[in-house]
């Protein structure tokens, strides 16, 4: 295959008005151009979505990223095998290819260190990431962090049933108050569930997510040795990954604090989002994140 055969040129895509986020592209491999959204300046923030059906960077945190990049530099990307970001024939999905994927992004935007922002599957990722690149990173905030067995209601969110009314129950299992879930919400995840990069990726990445849950857990021992600061946050009622979840990883990390939202189920970020704003943004300023005394970058963006 020639050099050139392994540029991507950039989809005709652009993110609906409701999300209210500008569409970005980065070649991060040879065949992967990854799509993502950045807000603010300063310390890098990569935010990580979750695995839900027709999930992408904009459908997770379309609510934060103004906020939170009032603190710093936000930037969230389609992990490999979601939304629009293109992949390469045979690309592998998983834990680590996921955590790798978010390492090349980093290196293609000239970033050194960051902190990461994950939610669901991206809190799993942020943990391993910490395991795998200890060096890279500034400190982890993580919801209704994932990775945990496959029990309950989890059963029902390894088998995405790809209609719009499948869609609908997924994003319902996801808060207490189900009038969060507008048809316009439905059918902008059941659109991008559907959209040509997406369709014939979701079971794959379904398999391979609940796969890791058995061959690549979290290390307890491992977390037990990180030394970055750590926030997790999680709803009392969230029926996807239960909030003892959130106690069994405060019992493994040193550092690790805690927000727990009553009446909230697992899409925090979402159902409380002004209140979670604040508390993300406070827990970062108040651990220095505007200190730039240390370098971030490896080169320019």
């Amino acid at each position: 295959m020639s050099a050139s055969a392994d540029i991507v040129a950039v989809p005709e895509y652009i993110t609906d008005e409701f999300f209210g986020l500008q569409d970005r592209w980065v070649q991060t491999a040879p065949g992967e151009l990854t799509h993502y959204h950045e807000l603010g300046e300063g310390t890098p923030i990569l935010f990580l979505h979750g695995s839900g059906t027709g999930v992408t960077a904009a459908a997770n945190w379309w609510l934060n990223l103004p906020a939170l990049s009032q603190v710093g530099r936000c930037i969230a990307i389609d992990s490999i095998g979601y939304g629009q970001t293109v992949v390469a024939d045979g690309t592998p999905y998983g834990i680590r290819q996921w955590v790798e994927h978010a390492v090349r992004t980093l290196d293609a935007l000239g970033i050194e260190k960051t902190w990461i922002v994950g939610n669901s599957l991206g809190g799993w990722l942020a943990f391993q990431f910490a395991i795998d690149h200890p060096d890279r990173l500034l400190g982890i905030v993580s919801m209704g962090t994932g990775g945990a067995r496959l029990t309950g209601a989890l059963k029902g969110h390894s088998n995405p049933v790809l209609t719009r009314e499948g869609v609908r129950d997924t994003l319902e299992l996801f808060v207490v108050d189900k009038s969060l879930v507008t048809e316009q919400l439905v059918d902008l995840r059941y659109q991008a569930a559907l959209n040509d990069t997406a369709t014939d990726r979701l079971a794959e990445v379904v398999a391979a997510r609940d796969r890791d849950r058995t061959e690549l857990p979290l290390d307890f021992e491992a977390l037990a040795q990180l030394d970055i600061p750590v926030l997790l946050i999680h709803g009392v009622q969230d029926n996807v990954i239960p909030v003892s979840r959130t106690w069994d990883l405060l019992n493994a990390v040193p550092h690790a604090d805690a927000h727990i939202f009553s009446q909230c189920g697992h899409w925090s970020q979402v159902e409380r989002a002004s209140e979670f704003n604040d508390v993300v943004a406070r827990f970062l300023l108040e651990r220095d994140i505007r200190d730039d005394s240390s370098p971030t970058r490896r080169g320019t963006s």
